[in-house]
């Protein structure tokens, strides 16, 4: 949680202990001295813990963990800073407490004062069965509703409330003066009553969607990543299954499983020899693997770094850069399988890494929202900013290299301008967190993915939406421009789908396994 939310939670502390020991100044006039001191004590002790909950959340000693909304796959949760839970809820919890306290010593004498005043209120009129103008209608009180009756099935309209008695003065009313009565009508029985269900106040719920197709072969979990091949012929898929698959785009089959990490797969980057893939995963494992046929050339171990949450390679292949549960981020010599760098500098786990086109800087982005750039050889620090109000989950290099495009549980897309530090473009619309980013190879179209369970194509010159693609099977993990410049998605339901980039429908191009 950051400072401004800190500071916010002791304004709120500060005023419930203000309020709290006003409350027992004037417990001290209180008629019953007995329930007097019984409120003095109380709210005395639970108005002084407010002030000092208030000192500590304002000088930070009751640090938080960040506020972010993508699922942190694996162990990355287990291994945030826990700063101090039990003393920070105990005064997340207290004012809450004293409110609930505080209101009910301001009900308690109104509901003396009502039970006195012996206040009974006004008896309905009873419903008829024709409908009335709401509009039009005179206000009377309605009765309460009875509870539901137990076993009701679900969606059942409510049992009817019990015609109200009349009232005592007119039950004890005496009978006015007998007239003569006229003779009396032959008596025509009325027709049974039959009680009147009203029509349902919720719509319906939509017709599911149809079933997704499944193929044996398919991914068992999540696709969180997706990779095109430089030469537009296959795909590498990532899952929180473990496999590394590998596709064939034109025959749309499967080629083989490429590996298995012993832990949730995160990522899979063809390398730019075109015959080899780095893969990395929870396990801490950066392997390097054949494409042929899956075997593994050489395995770069993150050790005490934590899993690998995000990877990225140098245009030349000769660098990796990994991003770790611990905040460190890796610059490994691909040349020599050793590690170049370890930057240190995150207070939160990674959540986005990116190389520049020119290989030179390394971009590292944390749950926090923060973002740091790197020179790659050097491993020193260049820039340090609070890019998101929440984490960043994608980040891309523009081809000039000069700008930077980001996008964060905050719900933005951000364009930076790294030369002058600041922001100069962002892009609104998701209504979840975007959770992955592509650029188009031409640089022209911005791909976004989302927990809210669609995909958004951006133009970058002007910053409109130029199509939606809504999976309506839950969150997109990952995203991709295929070949032939349609649009790729991979995300909770399995599946990697494939759509037109105009808009409209998605095709399942490889249907997960069944479930």
């Amino acid at each position: 949680m950051n400072r401004g939310a800190d500071r916010l939670l002791a304004v709120f502390q500060l005023a419930i202990g203000i309020a709290s020991l006003a409350t027992a100044r004037l417990a001290q006039h209180d008629a019953d001295m007995s329930f007097a001191s019984a409120r003095l004590v109380v709210f005395v002790v639970a108005g002084a813990a407010c002030l000092i909950g208030a000192l500590l959340f304002l000088a930070g000693l009751l640090p938080g963990r960040p506020n972010h909304q993508a699922p942190m796959f694996g162990r990355a949760a287990e291994l945030q800073n826990p700063g101090r839970p039990g003393l920070r809820r105990f005064f997340l919890v207290l004012p809450v407490i004293t409110v609930l306290a505080l209101l009910a010593n301001g009900v308690s004498p109104w509901l003396a004062h009502r039970a006195g005043t012996g206040e009974v209120a006004a008896p309905s009129e009873p419903k008829t069965n024709e409908p009335k103008d709401i509009a039009s209608a005179p206000q009377t009180p309605e009765p309460a509703t009875p509870p539901a009756t137990p076993n009701a099935p679900p969606g059942a309209a409510p049992a009817p409330p019990p015609l109200a008695a009349p009232p005592p003065e007119l039950a004890a009313k005496p009978p006015a003066p007998s007239q003569p009565a006229p003779p009396a009508a032959p008596a025509v029985p009325s027709p049974p009553e039959v009680a009147v269900i009203p029509p349902p106040t919720v719509a319906p719920l939509p017709p599911p969607p149809p079933a997704a197709p499944t193929q044996p072969d398919g991914h068992r979990d999540a696709v969180v990543w997706l990779a095109v091949a430089p030469d537009g012929r296959s795909i590498m898929s990532a899952s929180t299954d473990r496999v590394i698959k590998l596709w064939d785009i034109g025959g749309k089959q499967l080629i083989r499983n490429l590996g298995v990490h012993k832990d949730m797969a995160r990522t899979a980057l063809y390398m730019p020899d075109g015959v080899s893939a780095l893969t990395g995963g929870d396990d801490g494992e950066i392997v390097l693997r054949k494409l042929a046929d899956g075997a593994v050339l050489h395995v770069f171990q993150a050790g005490q770094n934590g899993g690998v949450n995000k990877l990225a390679i140098s245009p030349d292949g000769k660098r990796a850069v990994s991003g770790h549960d611990t905040g460190n981020v890796i610059v490994w010599d691909l040349v020599n399988n050793s590690v170049l760098h370890v930057l240190t500098g995150h207070d939160w786990s990674i959540s986005a890494v990116a190389v520049s086109p020119d290989g030179k800087q390394v971009l590292s982005g944390s749950i926090d929202g923060t973002l740091k750039l790197w020179d790659i050889e050097s491993g020193k620090q260049l820039r340090s900013w609070h890019g998101h109000e929440q984490g960043t989950y994608g980040a891309v290099f523009t081809a000039d290299g000069h700008h930077l495009v980001t996008g964060s549980g905050d719900l933005t897309i951000k364009v930076w301008d790294l030369d002058g530090g600041r922001e100069v473009k962002r892009f609104e619309g998701h209504e979840g967190t975007v959770y992955a980013l592509a650029l188009s190879a031409d640089g022209k179209r911005l791909l976004s993915g989302s927990l809210d369970g669609t995909a958004r194509l951006w133009d970058m010159e002007t910053g409109n939406q130029i199509a939606l693609f809504d999976s309506q099977t839950g969150p997109i993990y990952a995203v991709a421009f295929a070949p032939d410049g349609t649009v790729l998605t991979g995300g909770y339901d399995r599946t990697i789908r494939d759509w037109p980039a105009a808009g409209g429908d998605g095709v399942v191009l490889f249907a997960g396994a069944p479930g």
